[in-house]
């Protein structure tokens, strides 16, 4: 039958294209249903073309900052967002064009439309009735979200999220970011680099708070020294929008701050779409948190033979979670025994400058489980390539249990975090204790050597410092 398939998958982002790609490999005949562009949030608003402008917000930076010091003379630098969006969108345009390529190299179909779950493993699109005789997999994934009780609902002009900045023909004179998580203090490093007088308010007392106290400190003082303002454990009590600019009133630090932006960007939090898809009359149910309900063991909802993955099944609302989870349904639905999530193992990066990276349990973390812990520190002013580049902010910060080695936490403050931060994850997944981390020669000279020296200072036995 034509529209019988093994699997379907509702969502072409990174959980439900990557499944589908699983799937086919494992030779289960595949459809992936998808209302917008293949690539999902991740490749078209999100996670790439937000990559891409930040590298321009490097690249501007550097040569504002760092090019005489290099030798290289330069005129004054003109930056024009315009120009650094539609590159962006360019380059998730090719991401898009990637994923349709991989589909068709896979021989999985592609359904255009929106889906809607029907009981008995089977999928509504428009008109057409899609069933599946093994498994339909959720992977709806989420939104931007505003905040309407305290008159900041998005309106797309004034009051915007992420998916309108990505947009933006030219960056405001001024700028209010309310939420610093990685969304926030990433849109914060793009528009202050192109010229935005930019406002980061957070609610909780630090920014980036889910991140190890050291880190969110560093980078706090790293972007007041870019003349970003930053408020932390801050009330917003009234925003009024007016005309073409929003008021906002908040209060931080025992006053009461009052600023006029011509821009507000949300970034405080996702919604979940699990509305309108049948999900209740298919028989699946949800956490008390609005996430879908699933056995970790298998990502199987409620009902037999659905599953779910990516930002619909819970936290960490990541890319690369949703993607390993993508994968564990698949083989999972093929019949065969995927190995273990290790949902405490999965990286978190924010790509502002410098980058800020972790792994495993922040140091506040370690403390209320009291557990017996050495903490080993190797600041990047101390690393050889690093002084050679001028990318001497930040540090390695390692956490190691005082019994017997084991990496409980790792967090990185620096230029290239992110691609530094994986050595460490490859470690904590195989058990590695900082000794054994040690034992594996590194480079000279290369900022990986921070590990090492963060390792050996965990023993007390720096040598660099």
């Amino acid at each position: 039958m034509a529209n019988q398939f093994d699997v379907i998958v509702l969502g072409g982002g990174p959980a439900g294209y990557v499944c589908a790609i699983r799937a086919a490999q494992l030779g289960l005949k595949t459809a992936v249903v998808e209302k917008e562009k293949l690539g999902g949030v991740c490749v078209n608003i999100g996670c790439i073309p937000t990559k891409a402008l930040l590298h321009s917000a490097m690249v501007a930076n550097t040569i504002a900052h760092d090019a005489k010091a290099l030798g290289i003379e330069t005129g004054p630098v003109k930056t024009d967002f315009g120009v650094a969006m539609k590159r962006s969108r360019q380059v998730s345009a090719q991401n898009s064009k990637g994923v349709e390529f991989l589909m068709k190299k896979h021989k999985v179909t592609v359904v255009a439309g929106t889906g809607r779950l029907l009981p008995g493993k089977k999928v509504r699109v428009g008109s057409e009735e899609l069933a599946a005789t093994k498994a339909v997999v959720l992977a709806t994934g989420s939104r931007v979200k505003g905040l309407p009780q305290i008159g900041l609902d998005l309106n797309g002009t004034t009051i915007i999220s992420s998916d309108e900045a990505l947009f933006l023909e030219q960056a405001p004179a001024t700028m209010a970011i309310v939420g610093a998580g990685a969304v926030g203090c990433e849109f914060a490093d793009i528009f202050n680099a192109f010229g935005t007088k930019v406002t980061l308010v957070e609610a909780l007392p630090r920014i980036l708070p889910v991140e190890d106290a050291d880190c969110s400190d560093a980078l706090t003082k790293s972007f007041k020294k870019r003349k970003i303002s930053v408020f932390a454990g801050a009330s917003i009590t009234r925003a009024a929008v007016k005309g073409a600019a929003v008021e906002l009133t908040f209060d931080a630090g025992g006053k009461t701050n009052t600023i006029e932006v011509e821009k507000v960007l949300m970034a405080a939090g996702r919604a979940v779409n699990t509305e309108g898809i049948g999900l209740k009359e298919a028989g699946v149910q949800l956490t008390d948190q609005g996430f879908i309900k699933v056995n970790p063991a298998t990502l199987e909802t409620t009902a037999a033979g659905v599953y779910s993955i990516g930002d619909v099944a819970g936290q960490p609302m990541l890319a690369h979670k949703g993607s390993r989870e993508g994968v564990h349904a698949a083989e999972a639905i093929a019949g065969h025994t995927p190995p273990p999530i290790k949902y405490d193992n999965v990286p978190s990066v924010t790509y502002c400058h410098p980058e800020v990276a972790s792994i495993g349990l922040t140091e506040e973390q370690c403390k209320e489980h009291k557990l017996e812990y050495q903490v080993g520190r190797f600041p990047f002013s101390a690393n050889g390539r690093a002084r050679t580049a001028g990318h001497t902010e930040g540090f390695v910060k390692i956490i190691r249990d005082t019994k017997y080695g084991e990496i409980l936490g790792a967090h990185i403050i620096g230029s290239d975090a992110s691609e530094m931060i994986h050595e460490l994850v490859v470690a904590r997944e195989n058990e590695y204790t900082v000794e054994e981390v040690d034992l594996a020669i590194h480079a000279h000279p290369t900022l990986s050597e921070a590990i090492a020296e963060a390792a050996l200072d965990s023993m007390g036995r720096v040598v660099h410092m």
